[in-house]
């Protein structure tokens, strides 16, 4: 056991170990140009414990792998719960209907597609293709992280979609704006928001992409982001489901017996939510409120650089080039097929 009376000391120094890079990770996200590109410290530390794990991992004592374990796994779980104090349910009111159809269609389209694509036309295994559907479809690496122990995948699957979310966010956060900026996108700045908050990838990106355009841009942005972002529970929910149902149909042959597996962190993120909505109006706790979501990108860094650091190279040649072609078709379905979703949900509930 890791934290028995003989190992708890290893198990420690596991953890502190994946801490020691994490405080590295946030320094480096905090260099000029680094912040700049809107590179979240979440991205960074996957990047150096990838690094590490390709090149020193041989020297790490064996005892302390148990800790690197944990920091992915069950302090994940635990940096999720607290990410619902990121949310509140005033946000999803503020940007009305409109905001609320844009983030339900476009994660549902795009998890399903991705989904399905990922099994039945590039002949990925399950567990890579709802991975990069998830990252796609919800908030990025956040959201990869958090389907991970729902599917109970290998952590270097994860890495790989960590990598095309990186890759298209990346590269959405700076075609967005050109596209308004060109005229190619026919929108104002609060309907532009909606839709780049509908279909952009990673928080720090939509913030980089709305803010790029104007502070209306970007307030819209951002609220129907966290919008689909709180959706990862119910997601989570309906996974956790349909993932045991498969499970007791490949070994029982029975579809109507199987035991439902709940992802509590994910109802506990929505019951998190709930309370932040109690308290995100009371001043005097706002200092608390912030140093929770401090604390949070801590943890969610640690799983992150851990997961890195179970991640090889010979990983990723496995995989192929096949996550990252999956990637692209929903990152193109998100782009056009978001733009026209965006566009029939203002004209018919406004904004």
């Amino acid at each position: 056991m890791a934290f028995s009376k003989e190992n708890i000391k290893y198990t420690l120094n596991g953890i502190l170990f994946v801490a020691l890079f994490t405080i590295a990770a946030i320094q480096i996200s905090q260099v000029s140009f680094i912040k700049a590109l809107a590179i979240s410290p979440l991205i960074i530390g996957i990047v150096i414990g990838m690094f590490y794990a390709n090149t020193l991992r041989s020297h790490i004592p064996k005892e302390w792998i148990p800790g690197i374990v944990f920091s992915s796994k069950q302090l994940l779980r635990f940096a999720i719960v607290l990410y619902g104090f990121r949310i509140t349910f005033q946000q999803i009111a503020e940007v009305g209907l409109a905001g609320l159809t844009v983030s339900t269609i476009m994660l549902a389209t795009t998890f399903i597609l991705g989904w399905w694509l990922g099994v039945k036309v590039f002949k990925l295994d399950r567990d890579t293709a709802v991975l990069t559907a998830s990252g796609s479809s919800v908030c990025g690496a956040a959201a990869v992280l958090a389907t991970e122990p729902v599917l109970k995948a290998e952590p270097y699957k994860s890495a790989v979609a960590v990598g095309t979310v990186v890759l298209f966010g990346t590269i959405a956060m700076f075609t967005y704006p050109a596209l308004f900026k060109s005229g190619i996108l026919h929108m104002d700045p609060s309907v532009y928001g909606i839709y780049v908050g509908g279909t952009v990838h990673e928080v720090a990106q939509v913030v980089a992409a709305g803010g790029a355009v104007s502070e209306q841009a970007m307030n819209n942005a951002v609220i129907v982001k966290m919008t689909r972002v709180m959706m990862i529970a119910p997601l989570l929910i309906i996974l956790g489901i349909l993932v045991s149902k498969s499970v007791s149909t490949e070994t029982t042959g029975e579809s109507k017996k199987f035991k439902i597996s709940i992802p509590w962190f994910a109802v506990w993120f929505i019951v998190m939510a709930g309370i932040n909505s109690f308290l995100v109006g009371i001043e005097p706790l706002q200092p608390v409120l912030h140093g929770i979501n401090e604390l949070d990108t801590f943890l969610l860094t640690m799983a992150m650089t851990a997961l890195g650091m179970e991640t090889s190279v010979e990983k990723f040649k496995q995989a192929g080039a096949k996550p990252v072609a999956l990637a692209l078709v929903l990152a193109i379905w998100l782009m056009v097929g978001g733009y026209f979703v965006t566009k029939w949900s203002v004209a018919l509930f406004g904004v």
